[in-house]
């Protein structure tokens, strides 16, 4: 019964509740157990106990960091395989020094293993070489016959021979990604009788792959690299691939005609990515949106030829749960309004919209949005550098979605105290039936403020420079809240932020660079309310002084993260001080030093 009470709760609140007692710390184990709650282990000694600990939780996703050739990370190694291993599901190996004897040993030793990343595990790949011993294979043939997901991305040095060695060991592979990855797109329908090669990947290799594992991929990622509108079309073309993800982010040669093509060929696409493919513009939007029905979730970032004409048909992708177009700078949102407005829209499951840095998007457009189609679905909402709003977008918002999770409105810089606390000028307001423009009335007249957004666990308000404590005192009071930015707000004193931590306990991540009002008592009485918080910037507070560290070192005993860059009054030894406290922390510290910027991460 404790199990599923505590079921409901976030992540954060679950081990929270973990610390009550025994009872309740084995309760709360099934939601540490689950497979998107992932443990970073560091590659030290000091790692050795905790993994003996998680080998009782039956832990079931392991990442590791830096891996190397040193006795301690071989112990670590040996740990993991030896208490963590018969449990794993996945295993992240990012980066490091990784030698072949210790992935195979780890390796062999997860036979649960779905999924496996290697992104940026060059040394494993360099010698061309790997499972080249027929034994080895077999061993971890045997070990990865029920992986889903491989992740090679970043990898310099993979070549045919080593790609197919690793994927024939893993049969039952759903999701690929290569992300950045030297590939070779050769002339590869004439270089058919080619043999594998042992130093370069080529595109007709994965072609190959493509066609062998085409009833059974489901997702590919092939962002930065050099991707053709040839190879874009061969790979649509495969007989019997069936795609529902495709990442190509920054394929800078795709053209307009090789996405419309690839529409036709897979339309069974859950989700796209085309973000940063620079020579895209709207009839690529419109492709999409005319060719896959079924679509989920569309990126289309960076796009600085599309504008509104490609936002026409929009309205077909009624499967459609987010959208992100963000610095696309010639799109100003009426077309978009128009295509999600009744009798062809709305989209009735659109719950994430990504407009930041779109600096032509103008009130009129997110009045509109707001008010319309998106009321009954917009949990996440980024509007942040779209330069040209003001209260009236804010007061929008605040009416007319109460759904909203996450608002992100960093550098809009007219939003105003009065937009916060829901107040409009008289003018603004249509006049009653009833009334008269001579009859005497109060200038301001209330209005939902943002604390109708009671669902809110993200704010983003950095460098909205007209805030104030007026408005900041009364309208941060969001129990739920676990992110905020607050950064490069001139009128922020330590009085508002008291308040702020008195309204927001339960803060993870909070924001404040560049408050120089900010004192060391304000951030003493406000540090009391916030011990959960794991990730705090501070940098270029030039009011506080080493008695901050001090009371963080005393009050935020779980932080992870701290900034305090350009802080003239820390010094370099308070903060090496305060990471002997808590050696937990990453602690970023900076001072002009003979005129240059020295920035250290402890």
């Amino acid at each position: 019964m404790l199990s599923y009470i505590l079921s409901f709760l976030p992540l954060s609140d679950q081990k929270e509740a973990s610390l009550v007692n025994r009872a309740w710390y084995y309760a709360a184990q099934n939601a540490l157990r689950e497979l998107d709650v992932r443990y970073n282990i560091p590659v030290a000694s000091a790692s050795l106990t905790s993994i003996k600990s998680l080998s009782r939780r039956h832990v079931c996703c392991v990442s590791l960091a830096d891996v190397d050739s040193s006795s301690d990370c071989c112990n670590v190694l040996r740990s993991i395989s030896y208490y963590l291993g018969p449990h794993l599901q996945s295993l992240s190996l990012g980066g490091g020094t990784l030698t072949e004897a210790s992935f195979i040993g780890l390796v062999t030793s997860c036979p649960g293993l779905r999924v496996l990343d290697l992104s940026g595990c060059n040394s494993l790949f360099v010698s061309g070489m790997l499972l080249a011993q027929p034994e080895t294979v077999q061993k971890v043939r045997e070990a990865l016959t029920g992986l889903r997901d491989l992740n090679l991305s970043g990898l310099r040095s993979l070549a045919d021979a080593s790609f197919n060695q690793l994927a024939d060991c893993a049969p039952k592979l759903e999701r690929l990604s290569l992300a950045r990855c030297h590939i070779a797109f050769e002339p590869y329908a004439s270089s058919a009788a080619q043999h594998d090669s042992s130093t370069v990947f080529s595109f007709r290799n994965l072609l190959n792959f493509l066609k062998e594992r085409a009833g059974r991929l489901l997702a590919l990622d092939l962002s930065g690299t050099a991707l053709n509108p040839a190879a874009l079309q061969a790979l649509g073309q495969v007989v019997g691939l069936r795609l529902q993800e495709l990442t190509l982010r920054s394929c800078r040669d795709i053209s307009n005609e090789a996405v419309a093509a690839l529409c036709r060929q897979q339309r069974g696409l859950t989700s796209l990515d085309l973000s940063g493919c620079s020579e895209l513009a709207d009839g690529a939007l419109l492709a999409v949106s005319r060719g896959l029905q079924g679509l989920r979730h569309l990126r289309m970032e960076k796009l600085q030829r599309l504008t509104d004409a490609g936002f026409l048909a929009l309205h077909r992708l009624q499967e459609l749960r987010s959208l992100d177009i963000a610095e696309c700078c010639l799109v100003n949102g009426k077309e978009l309004v128009k295509a999600l407005e009744f009798p062809k829209g709305p989209l009735p499951h659109l719950a994430s919209l990504r407009l930041a840095y779109c600096s032509l998007l103008k009130d009129a457009s997110v009045v509109s949005l707001a008010q319309g189609p998106l009321r009954s679905s917009l949990k996440l909402l980024d509007l942040s550098s779209c330069v040209s709003l003001t209260d009236s977008s804010l007061l929008a918002i605040s009416a007319n979605l109460p759904l909203l999770a996450v608002l992100r409105l960093a550098w809009c810089k007219d939003i105003t105290d009065s937009g916060l606390l829901g107040l409009v000028e008289r003018s603004e307001e249509p006049l009653a039936p009833h009334e008269s423009p001579s009859q005497e009335a109060p200038n301001k007249q209330p209005r939902p403020s943002l604390l109708m957004l009671r669902a809110l666990q993200e704010l983003d308000l950095t460098a909205c420079s007209k805030l104030t404590d007026i408005s900041l005192t009364k309208v941060l009071r969001f129990p739920y809240l676990k992110q905020l930015s607050l950064s490069l707000l001139p009128e922020l004193t330590d009085m508002g932020l008291v308040a702020v931590a008195k309204g927001c306990p339960g803060l993870e991540h909070l924001a404040l660079s560049h408050c120089n009002c900010l004192s060391d008592r304000g951030w003493a009485q406000a540090a009391r309310s916030w011990p959960r918080l794991r990730h705090l910037n501070l940098s270029s507070c030039n009011q506080l002084t080493e008695e901050t560290l001090v009371t963080i070192g005393k009050v935020c005993r779980r932080l992870k993260v701290l900034d305090v860059s350009m802080c003239q009054g820390i010094s370099m030894a308070a903060v090496e001080h305060l990471q002997k406290q808590l050696p937990q922390v990453t602690c970023l510290h900076s001072r002009f030093v003979g005129g240059a910027d020295l920035t250290v991460s402890l």
